[in-house]
């Protein structure tokens, strides 16, 4: 069974609830910050925007190939085809921005994007990449947006161009100053 318990850490020291179960500790605390994971989710979801998806859609494609770029980056681990959600096999399917693939799905109207069977909805992109950027989320979207607006739509297309000429070059760089930012914001609360 799963108990609760207190653990000293976190930030300030201040104590951190977690769930052991036989030892074993999950739900553990989120580093403070934004990371790669969530500048790329940012840029990818301004690319999609970029390109002409609505919103929606662009922060779920955002968030599904920020996950997708960290399970390449440890290897895979699926199986032999795509993972369907069950509730949405009738509108399952692969999707195409420039020359990146994704699968998606159609819910409540909208295109979303799914991997390893889980939906990427706009709430998930708001709980694992806004919540990092301490209220700042708005500025960072400004510069991500204004990234895209400088970059000629092939460039935009080309899932390894977007990676070599527009990720890459910057993302620690922005990982830094949106973190500085953050940190700011939180300080000063």
């Amino acid at each position: 069974m799963a108990c609760v318990a207190e653990a000293a850490g976190g930030i300030s020291g201040q104590g951190v609830r977690y769930s052991t179960l036989r030892g074993r500790q999950y739900n553990r605390p989120v580093a403070s910050g934004v990371g790669r994971f969530q500048v790329m989710a940012t840029l990818q979801a301004a690319r999609a925007k970029q390109l002409g998806l609505p919103l929606a859609s662009a922060k779920s494609w955002g968030l599904n190939r920020a996950i997708y770029y960290a399970a390449a980056k440890r290897g895979f681990k699926g199986g032999a085809g795509p993972a369907k959600p069950k509730k949405y096999t009738a509108s399952f399917g692969e999707f195409s921005l420039g020359s990146d693939k994704a699968y998606k799905v159609s819910a409540g109207g909208k295109t979303l994007f799914t991997i390893g069977g889980e939906i990427q909805r706009p709430e998930d992109f708001r709980r694992q990449i806004v919540r990092r950027f301490e209220g700042t989320f708005l500025e960072a979207w400004t510069e991500a947006r204004r990234i895209m607006q400088a970059y000629p739509a092939a460039v935009l297309e080309s899932a390894q161009q977007f990676y070599l000429q527009v990720y890459r070059p910057r993302r620690d760089v922005l990982a830094a100053k949106w973190t500085e930012r953050a940190a700011k914001v939180s300080s000063s609360a």
